[in-house]
């Protein structure tokens, strides 16, 4: 049995799947926020109640918005500032009796989708976080992809790509920096764009003229920012996840953009939503062994 957990800024998910992918069980509480310990505590609960449960034991896979530092061990690059140069995995490990996987819970997604998703039997695939921030993941032949400084597919925190003199020098980023493409393409950032005090999900369903021109300059921004990684990366498709996915006009409207800033005279890659939509993030947690 495989147990995964996926730590996000407002709940806590965990999932129990059988070796070929069913899901056993599932639970999931609200988020402690600004409280570490209290987090270490949400997820040894969770991971006890499914055992109990089950009347088995799992390994541990988590997801966490951030990811472990090689160089010092501890959490870093997390908007759960909570977590920050915090030695997760180890308190994790200590709570739970045994060994616990973490990684970020972009990359949890992009393995999710790879493994049987949207991605399946693909041999690259980069998957997108469009949600409260922006992330990334790459999956190579099957394997995610890491790094030596563990940072694979952040894309979010590169500047958005062939700004606009309207977009210079850009918002301000919680990261220290102004203009990342996590302050244009997220949730908040589409909101802030948009104004008029209305949150990402009532623009996003909104016929108004003016949420239609906000999103409308949100497909053309992730157009541009997706053609760059297309320049770097070359996958064969990439998977949206996060709450931004679910607008359908995105599939077909940023293929019709992009092919004027990738360096090729077509473009193959396939931009696909999500086959396990919310659910990605904490299988693909469980899937990290």
């Amino acid at each position: 049995m495989r147990i995964g957990v996926d730590l996000g800024g407002t709940k806590i998910e965990a999932i129990a799947l059988d070796a070929d992918g069913r899901i056993l069980d599932r639970r999931r509480v609200a988020s402690a926020r600004d409280d570490y310990d209290g987090t270490i505590r949400a997820i040894a609960a969770l991971v006890s109640g499914l055992e109990s449960g089950l009347g088995r034991t799992g390994s541990i896979g988590v997801g966490i918005p951030g990811t472990i530092s090689p160089r010092t061990g501890l959490v870093k690059n997390a908007n759960s500032t909570w977590l920050i140069d915090r030695p997760l995995d180890r308190d994790l490990e200590k709570a739970l009796g045994r060994p616990v996987r973490l990684a970020n819970d972009a990359d949890c997604f992009a393995l999710s989708e790879a493994t049987d998703g949207a991605g399946a039997g693909m041999d690259s695939v980069f998957g997108v976080i469009l949600g409260t921030g922006v992330g990334g993941g790459i999956v190579l032949g099957g394997r995610l992809a890491a790094g030596p400084n563990a940072i694979a597919g952040e894309w979010g925190h590169n500047p958005l790509p062939w700004p606009t003199d309207a977009e210079r020098p850009g918002p301000p980023c919680y990261c220290g920096r102004s203009g990342c493409i996590e302050t244009f393409l997220s949730g908040p950032g589409l909101a802030r764009d948009h104004g008029e005090g209305l949150s990402a999900e009532a623009v996003a369903a909104s016929t108004a003229p003016s949420a239609q021109a906000a999103i409308a300059r949100f497909e053309e921004r992730l157009a541009r920012a997706l053609a760059s990684v297309i320049n770097i990366l070359d996958p064969h498709v990439i998977v949206l996840g996060g709450g931004l996915s679910k607008m359908e006009r995105l599939y077909h409207g940023v293929p019709e953009l992009w092919g004027q800033w990738v360096f090729s005279d077509g473009v193959a890659t396939q931009l696909r939503p999500p086959v396990h939509g919310d659910s990605s993030g904490v299988r693909g947690a469980a899937w990290l062994w």
